[in-house]
């Protein structure tokens, strides 16, 4: 099968072993996601000095803490001595300091050295040299994101670059007060598919009239094949006996008090490079964090947050939570089911994309370019 000679209509996609090579997947792991700017974890995640987690970003281990003034601090999960990990739990608290389970090397909340088993005997050792490993650090929309280059690229060409292609703006997305919103609920999906292939899948909406009846049942252009994404500044609108983004479109909560009139009743959505997803309606936002493991394996972490007295009173969140979920069940079941077929030989050399998908192009020629193919 070819596709090297396409009607105007119809755009080439990535070849299937962008999906199923490892050597693609490694060179991905060092050239996007060791090289950019990866959000991490929600902040509020940290309450206090000593909570952790570890994540994995790219080959790295890398531990989030927080540290004694309070600001967010991340390190190489690695002990400075032998290598050992410092952190095997996936969260937890400290009360002063991380010891090495092997050797008893001691870190404090900054990452300095500052015990270890004869370590007086050995004063020519400097103490911050022999510290943990620093890795950049950024807060924004309540997360922390952090950038394992030695020179991070510009957060604000880079992420905050997204926002403006997406939207045409920040203050359409600073108007939701991410950052002082509340976890309402949490699900993590272990998908077994290529990261590629859920982005290409939360860009588009051709697949929606198909997989979606719950969500174009709310937003009916949807139907139509045209992603909100499509268009710059774009917000699809509730349909007209809709009250809510709820699973069966009743009325959801209070609305967020920043937004303005054109934004209510409207659902807006951003793809952050290389592994965020925004997702903004009047009374929530979603947001999805994806962590790449392996070729055929992505671990996705989603976020339904409201305004922190709606979720502080404890109301029931469940039908507002529950479109979204379905949403990410019925995704990400498409895409479990594409990734086999993406070491077929008769996708050797891709598939197609429609006029309604073409700006997924504009990814995959941003893949290629990052890759150096």
């Amino acid at each position: 099968m070819s596709t090297t000679s396409l009607p105007p209509s119809l755009m080439a996609t990535l070849p299937g072993d962008f999906y199923t090579d490892p050597e693609v997947f490694a060179l991905e792991q060092k050239r996007i996601f060791e090289s950019m700017w990866f959000c991490v974890v929600r902040a509020a995640d940290l309450p206090k000095p000593g909570a952790f987690k570890t994540v994995q970003v790219g080959t790295e281990s890398i531990l989030i803490t927080r540290a004694r003034d309070n600001s967010i601090r991340a390190f190489y999960n690695v002990c400075r001595h032998r290598g050992a990990r410092i952190c095997t739990e996936e969260s937890g608290e400290v009360k002063r300091a991380f010891q090495c389970p092997y050797h008893a090397w001691t870190y404090d909340l900054e990452g300095k050295l500052i015990a270890a088993p004869n370590l007086t005997k050995m004063p020519d050792i400097d103490r911050v040299e022999y510290g943990l490993v620093n890795v950049a650090v950024r807060e924004w929309l309540g997360y922390v994101w952090v950038c394992l280059a030695d020179e991070p690229p510009s957060f604000e060409d880079t992420v905050l670059g997204d926002v403006r292609t997406r939207l045409g703006d920040l203050v359409s997305l600073e108007n939701y007060d991410v950052a002082n919103l509340a976890v309402g609920r949490r699900i993590v999906y272990d998908v077994k598919a290529n990261w590629k292939l859920i982005v290409e899948n939360f860009m588009e909406c051709y697949h929606c009239a198909t997989i979606h009846p719950e969500l174009t049942e709310v937003l009916p252009e949807f139907a139509d094949g045209y992603a909100a994404q499509y268009y710059v500044g774009h917000g699809a609108l509730f349909g007209e006996n809709i009250q809510g983004f709820t699973v069966d479109g009743s009325e959801g909560f209070d609305r967020i008090p920043t937004i303005t009139e054109e934004q209510d009743r409207r659902y807006y959505a951003i793809t952050i490079k290389p592994q965020v997803f925004v997702n903004m309606v009047p009374d929530h936002v979603i947001l999805h964090r994806m962590f790449p493991l392996a070729v055929d394996r992505t671990v996705v972490e989603c976020d339904w947050l409201y305004l922190p007295e709606v979720v502080a009173s404890g109301k029931d969140v469940s039908h507002s939570v529950e479109l979204f979920h379905r949403v990410n069940q019925q995704d990400f079941e498409a895409c479990e089911r594409t990734q086999p077929a993406m070491s077929s030989r008769t996708y050797a050399k891709g598939g197609v994309l429609v006029p309604s998908e073409h700006h997924i192009g504009l990814f995959h020629d941003w893949v290629r370019e990052k890759l150096g193919r």
